[in-house]
């Protein structure tokens, strides 16, 4: 097994809950400095606590911010260098599904799928990636999907910005690998969060698709990234039947890929 790494600073989007509140308890004991970042600040600053009780060397800053706003992101990267906490690992885990046909979607909900899973992703890794550079070490790690592989109806805007996440993040890579910073793009499949329940339209609307024999914990997910990361892998898959079924995916032809997900229950 590889030796964890270890960073100065790491900064979570989405850390209020799910894979982000994962991430960073699996990351509090490998860093000096750990950054917070969701728009729900009383869960923000409850893990904050718990992380300070946790391990009380730890420097914790717990930042409220909308990602769907550029204003607010450039706020948080001021934040960020005002305050010391510029980080060498960013976690790029904040995302929004929306699921239902596109047709009928409401387009300030596919705005603000587009705003956080694609440009706020881009600007937050634009804005702090010089420092890494400039250190000549660092990290990315962006959450896509399995769904990156697939064109998804109900889905459709959610798996085309996770397929933007994944191209990026490989071509972002080989940008980077002359300057001692990895890009690590992690693409799970159904896992247990709120992100169901938010990308529903109402209450009553049917589950996302995915078979409950493909679920994976949350903490097998960021355990498995993190064990990726050491070991300066390009992509992880968590869980067995979810990295065989993304080698099957990239086996088939679009012809059969189209008939396939034309087969699926379409009625939200």
């Amino acid at each position: 097994m590889p030796q964890p790494t270890c960073f100065a600073c790491a900064l979570i989007t989405g850390a209020s809950s799910g894979l982000g509140e994962e991430f960073a308890l699996q990351l509090a004991p490998r860093v000096a400095k750990l950054v917070l970042v969701a728009r729900r600040e009383p869960l923000l600053q409850q893990l904050a606590e718990r992380l300070r009780g946790l391990y009380p060397e730890l420097e914790v800053l717990a930042h409220a911010a909308d990602l769907t706003d550029a204003s607010e992101r450039e706020d948080l990267v001021e934040t960020l260098i005002l305050r010391r906490f510029v980080p060498d690992l960013l976690v790029n885990n904040a995302g929004l599904g929306d699921y239902g046909e596109f047709v009928s979607a409401d387009w300030a909900k596919i705005r603000d799928v587009l705003g956080v899973n694609i440009e706020a992703l881009t600007h937050l890794t634009h804005a702090l990636l010089p420092a890494m550079i400039r250190g000549g070490r660092g990290a990315v790690v962006n959450i896509s999907s399995l769904a990156c592989l697939l064109p998804l109806p109900d889905l459709a805007v959610y798996a085309a910005t996770k397929a933007y996440v994944t191209s990026f993040s490989e071509a972002l890579r080989i940008e980077l690998r002359d300057h001692g910073v990895s890009v690590l793009t992690v693409c799970p499949g159904p896992v247990r969060t709120e992100f169901g329940a938010a990308a529903r339209r109402h209450a009553e609307a049917r589950e996302m698709p995915g078979h409950r024999a493909f679920y994976v914990p949350k903490e097998q997910v960021v355990a498995e990234a993190l064990c990726a990361l050491d070991r300066n892998h390009a992509r992880v898959y968590p869980g067995l039947k979810t990295a065989a079924a993304a080698f099957l995916i990239a086996a088939m032809p679009i012809v059969v890929i189209r008939l396939v997900m034309g087969m699926r229950p379409r009625k939200c």
